[in-house]
């Protein structure tokens, strides 16, 4: 697992990312199927029938796949590209980390607010340490990944990832072990490689409670 990254089973089903040629697991490429009017669509829950065709959880792989024209090589028959198809798919990838984590929290395994992920480190039970990107450096730096980088999750806003947990927003969270938090990072790992250097964004305010 990478920062905010993924976690390599060594049993996932490989397939061919139609940009760079290289064979990965699934779990770290991006589905796209055609619609009835042969217009590429995202797949990010791989569930769309007939052929699908996958490019690696990239932005600049994705914008080269429908600039170069490598879905229609890739169909083998002209296909429709919509406008803004990488921001299309972040935005669904980012809407399915922050589904997870909010299912993760109705199950009681993920919490938020400074007082209660640092307990959740103190005793152990954290598995994950997730932070808002915009959240400020000096209120992050409080609490650290209980297993180092390969533990992180930085790739949501403060906005997502109070959305996760019913509020307005977050800037700490906290993931204990489980069948969904594995789903978690590998949907994370996904996000953080479409929206690139998330660490060059710049900070904001930070709050103890949140």
């Amino acid at each position: 697992m990478t920062r905010g990254g993924h976690q390599e089973t060594g049993t996932d089903p490989e397939r061919k990312c139609i940009v760079t040629g290289a064979s990965s697991p699934k779990v770290g490429l991006i589905r796209f199927g055609l619609g009835p009017d042969a217009q590429v669509v995202p797949d990010v829950l791989a569930r769309l029938p007939g052929r699908g065709f996958y490019v690696s959880a990239d932005r600049k792989a994705i914008e080269k796949a429908a600039a170069k024209g490598l879905f229609a090589r890739a169909a083998k028959q002209p296909v429709k590209v919509p406008e803004g198809l990488a921001d299309m798919v972040e935005a669904q990838v980012a809407r399915r980390v922050v589904d997870l984590i909010s299912l993760a929290r109705k199950a009681g395994a993920a919490v938020t607010g400074y007082e209660k992920v640092k307990d959740w480190l103190v005793k152990d039970k954290a598995q994950i340490l997730v932070q808002a990107s915009d959240g400020s450096e000096r209120g992050k730096s409080k609490l650290h990944p209980p297993g180092g980088p390969k533990t992180f999750i930085g790739c949501l806003t403060s906005q997502e990832l109070g959305l996760a947990f019913g509020r307005e927003h977050a800037i700490h969270g906290a993931l204990a072990a489980g069948g969904l938090t594995t789903r978690v990072v590998e949907e994370a790992a996904r996000l953080a490689g479409l929206r690139g250097d998330i660490g060059s964004r710049a900070a904001g305010r930070d709050t103890k409670d949140a």
